[in-house]
């Protein structure tokens, strides 16, 4: 995919620093230029194809929100897993239901929150907040960064922590194996390059100024921990910026969680012998399957929302319309659905083994008590496996 070309220099300089040197990277773009095949641009137009079918399936009026909220939350599970985190939907949506309820009855207590738990709320918080920056005109910036920076790391308990500076760029050097990043002196001016090569639109395509920025973020590491999270997070904050996409629903972190050896050595392959089209090539690829996958996986969920609505939709029984109701709340426990369709306890309960006797709901926790359920066919379609598409 990639022409003959020999990198011919490392994209950067080390710097005397101890015992060890820094790397300092050189500003962006590439001093040698880029050169890519045509099948390269083939796969690059597909990627800008698949991008676009992504966001106009998101602005049609039957984009359930269980598509928007489902998606979003798989790349925040998906970027954390990267990091060590361990959490799947249940735990997501479980605490999800459990905390609304306990605001709902005016409850001091919070439902017990896990370490892992805390990262995954985090970047979907921090997601969710940074595309609001974006929607109401504010550019990327430092301070925006600083500001997810400290919405990623908040309540995260200092053994968890690699450092004790949130929000700010990093106060001591920080190493990823036997590779020293900038130390502390020199992020400042690399960073002031970065945000100004963001804020100018490039020199490339857009998609592939955002591989070569992805790379420029994490190749400084610019804080004392969170730089994976926040760099992936910041893909999709350009990717919105630059009208990629409507919602956040590429999760393109699940890409790089599956080929995390190819994400690792294509990454250090740049600094280490100046391959920045073997990157690119590898960045354009994610953004091109996973873009695919979430209009099909979207498509899928839509087609199992008419499904419902023509089986359950002429019906005015309670489970007939909660049925229809899971596509908002596709995690519930009977407390919920009472507040959700506005019945009594046992109209609840009724409705609720009606369509686990369908097979629309399943319950997760084995308990006799304060069961929860899930809606069986979507959580099908959010945890099938990526191969299968």
């Amino acid at each position: 995919m990639i022409e003959e070309n020999e990198a011919t220099a490392i994209p950067g300089t080390y710097i005397p620093y101890g015992a060890k040197p820094y790397f300092k990277p050189d500003p962006l773009p590439p001093e040698s230029g880029l050169g890519f095949d045509a099948d390269f641009y083939t796969t690059l137009s597909e990627a800008t194809f698949w991008l676009g079918k992504l966001s106009g399936l998101s602005q049609t009026t039957d984009f359930a929100p269980v598509l928007y909220t489902s998606l979003l939350r798989k790349e925040a599970m998906e970027s954390s897993e990267i990091e060590g985190a361990e959490i799947d939907y249940n735990a997501l949506y479980s605490h999800e239901t459990r905390t609304g309820l306990q605001a709902a009855s005016e409850e001091n207590e919070t439902a017990a929150t896990t370490k892992d738990l805390q990262e995954v709320l985090n970047y979907e918080d921090a997601l969710e907040w940074g595309i609001s920056q974006i929607e109401t005109g504010a550019e990327i910036s430092i301070e925006l960064l600083h500001s997810l920076h400290e919405r990623l790391l908040s309540g995260v308990p200092d053994a968890r922590r690699e450092t004790d500076t949130i929000g700010a760029f990093k106060s001591q050097p920080n190493h990823f194996g036997e590779f020293l990043p900038p130390v502390p002196g020199a992020v400042d001016g690399l960073m002031d390059a970065l945000v100004t090569y963001i804020r100018t639109d490039g020199q490339y395509h857009p998609l592939i100024d955002i591989a070569l920025v992805h790379y420029q973020f994490e190749t400084i590491h610019p804080y004392g921990d969170g730089n994976g999270r926040l760099g992936r997070l910041l893909i999709t904050l350009q990717l919105y910026t630059q009208g990629y996409l409507e919602t956040p629903t590429l999760y393109l972190s699940e890409y790089f969680n599956r080929f995390k050896s190819t994400y690792v050595d294509r990454l250090q392959g740049v600094r280490e012998r100046g391959e920045w089209e073997r990157w690119v090539a590898f960045f354009i690829r994610g953004i091109r399957h996973q873009a695919e996958e979430s209009v099909l996986r979207s498509a899928e969920l839509r087609d199992l929302q008419q499904r419902y609505e023509e089986q359950y939709g002429d019906y005015a029984r309670a489970d007939a319309r909660l049925a229809c109701a899971l596509f908002e709340q596709p995690y519930l426990t009977a407390s919920l659905v009472e507040e959700l369709l506005d019945v009594s306890g046992p109209t609840a309960y009724r409705a609720i083994e009606q369509l686990v006797t369908d097979g629309v709901l399943e319950e997760t926790t084995g308990n006799e008590r304060n069961r929860e359920y899930r809606a069986t066919e979507i959580f099908e379609i959010l945890e099938k496996p990526p191969e299968t598409y």
